[in-house]
């Protein structure tokens, strides 16, 4: 009679399992929001990482750099949180970084560009990579003073 009352209590946790089983499989998974093309193309509007920042008034900073790179900075003298940056035919946005040495720290975290400035030179490095993509850049004015403090301008003075 034992075994009779075991198969039975086996049989109905079967049946309930095999009917929870099917409800779940019955119940409809929300639809997910599809995303229109025109969507999709717009651009975020506030959005600090995204491509084409506007430019319109804005100063022109050029730089020279190893290599033969060139960037190009335009700052705007309202926001001087940001800069835009123009790296091999792409023109990025950079936001302001605070730093304890009194360099200019810009970067686009979502692309893991960081531009560093100091007096000298500047450079744009690769964060997510680790390497430099162009070092030594240096506007007009920066090469005029360089080219007054080399070794052979010193030995005439």
């Amino acid at each position: 009679m034992s075994i009779s009352k075991l198969f039975l209590a086996c049989s109905l946790a079967l049946a309930s399992l095999t009917l929870a089983t099917s409800a779940q499989a019955e119940v409809k998974k929300p639809a997910k929001h599809k995303v229109s093309k025109t969507e999709a193309a717009a651009p975020k509007t506030g959005d600090e990482d995204a491509d084409e920042p506007s430019v319109s008034g804005s100063t022109v900073v050029d730089f020279d750099c190893e290599l033969g790179n060139k960037v190009t900075l335009y700052k705007n003298d309202a926001d001087d949180g940001h800069i835009a940056l123009r790296w091999k035919k792409r023109l990025l946005r950079l936001t302001r970084v605070g730093t304890t040495t009194g360099a200019q720290r810009f970067e686009n975290k979502l692309l893991g560009l960081v531009w560093i400035g100091i007096p000298a030179k500047s450079m744009l490095l690769d964060s997510k990579g680790g390497h430099q993509l162009a070092n030594e850049c240096r506007n007009a004015e920066q090469s005029k003073t360089v080219g007054l403090a080399t070794p052979a301008n010193d030995a005439k003075l």
